[in-house]
């Protein structure tokens, strides 16, 4: 299917050799006509059951929820294993989830609507919104070789101020974090966190490098702010989450989500199980909006629906249920090669692309995937920090995506 990032922590590997997308824009333009589909039936044997319950039974993988969809339909709808291992709290097919970095193509979405209203161009310096970025400096090639790591960095200036589409495709010379965030990354506000991006120095020149960066997406994310005059949160919620129907997706689930929550687990090498762990880039409690902060890199949590519909209106061109929320130039943009083919990956602005598709996944291992050549979404939620541990549990995405596949649409 499509391609897409996955990372744990701050380590990021691919997960698909990634080429240049063929998107289709005028076949996926057409009016959608949605046809609501229930879950397949839990006594209903399948195919993606069977290939997920020996993963369940060892205890790889502690539960999921895997979706297939079309352009206008949900073909598939299934849960497995357990929300709560301890408490044997079967997962239900509307869990919670962390998303993770699976936010990263919903942020950008939503600040190529400003693009697409003519109030920022991807080629405009990042400077021209956020003055704080104005006069950066690099570390040199050599910082940290000549006098250790623990040395004052040698700098040298910018060779041209760091560009909107840098930020949109990792090609900025941002690091990953700040080091104002040390630990978790939603204790700033999105204001503070951006102008502590701009006082570090980039780690390579802009626009010469491929580096994955939580700090790029934040700062396209407060452009959204100073722009619309309006926080990026409620901007969001507005512009995209309400007029889809996304009514699970969230910075702060309340106390109903939260006990639909799937835990988050972790491989224990020592005791060859599963243990439980908190979700490490964020404060808890989830619910608290007085110390936690919007993360628009990584921050949000949803359902395998949600997502669905997400990505119901990108296959359909920008497009869901008659309205328009970004416009096929701007969808080919973010579904193109934008960074170049520097780096192990070919990345858009905000999705991973691939000749088959695009798609995009997070530090805890879901995966959101659109293959235009098929016309298939695939959102496989887990909540699973750390490596898998076997050869089974490294190939169960893509073991899943290959029978998705093979999910034929009812005849209507």
């Amino acid at each position: 299917m499509g391609a897409r990032i996955g990372n744990s922590g701050t380590s990021y590997r691919d997960w698909h050799f990634a080429g240049r997308v063929v998107v289709g824009l005028a076949l996926m333009s057409i009016p959608l006509q949605v046809q609501a589909q229930g879950p397949v039936s839990a006594d209903q044997p399948d195919a993606i059951h069977t290939a997920l319950q020996p993963l369940i039974d060892n205890h790889t993988v502690a539960g999921a929820v895997t979706l297939v969809a079309t352009r206008d339909r949900i073909l598939y709808l299934k849960s497995a294993g357990y929300r709560d291992l301890a408490a044997k709290a079967a997962m239900p097919v509307n869990a919670m989830f962390w998303i993770a970095s699976t936010s990263k193509p919903m942020t950008v979405t939503a600040f190529m609507m400003l693009v697409d209203e003519g109030k920022i161009n991807v080629d405009d310096p990042v400077e021209k919104y956020l003055p704080e970025f104005h006069g950066q400096m690099v570390r040199a090639a050599n910082d940290g070789k000549l006098q250790g790591e623990k040395a004052a960095p040698q700098l040298v200036p910018a060779s041209h101020p760091i560009l909107i589409r840098e930020i949109l495709s990792h090609t900025s010379g941002l690091p990953f974090k700040s080091a104002a965030q040390p630990g978790a990354l939603d204790t700033l506000s999105l204001k503070d966190s951006v102008l502590s991006f701009a006082a570090e120095p980039l780690m390579t020149q802009p626009g010469t490098n491929y580096s994955y960066s939580n700090e790029g997406i934040n700062t396209a994310a407060r452009i959204i702010e100073v722009v619309s005059g309006m926080p990026y949160e409620l901007f969001m919620q507005k512009r995209l989450f309400d007029p889809l129907g996304m009514t699970d997706t969230t910075f702060w689930p309340n106390d109903e989500q939260i006990r639909r929550l799937a835990e988050a687990y972790k491989l224990d090498p020592a005791m060859k199980d599963l243990v439980r762990v908190p979700i490490s880039q964020l404060t808890y409690p989830l619910s608290d909006r007085q110390h936690r902060f919007p993360m628009p890199a990584g921050g949000l949590f949803s359902t395998a629906v949600d997502v669905s519909k997400f990505c119901q209106m990108i296959l359909n061109g920008g497009t869901l249920n008659g309205k328009r929320y970004i416009s096929a130039a701007s969808l080919h943009a973010m579904t193109s090669v934008q960074n170049g083919g520097l780096g192990k990956v070919n990345y858009g602005f905000g999705w991973n692309v691939s000749k088959n598709g695009f798609g995009h996944g997070g530090a805890d291992k879901n995966a959101m995937d659109i293959d235009t050549t098929t016309g298939r979404i695939f959102v496989f939620m887990v909540q699973q920090d750390g490596p898998w541990g076997t050869p089974a549990g490294d190939s169960m995405t893509s073991t899943l995506e290959g029978i998705a596949e093979n999910i034929a649409p009812p005849a209507d």
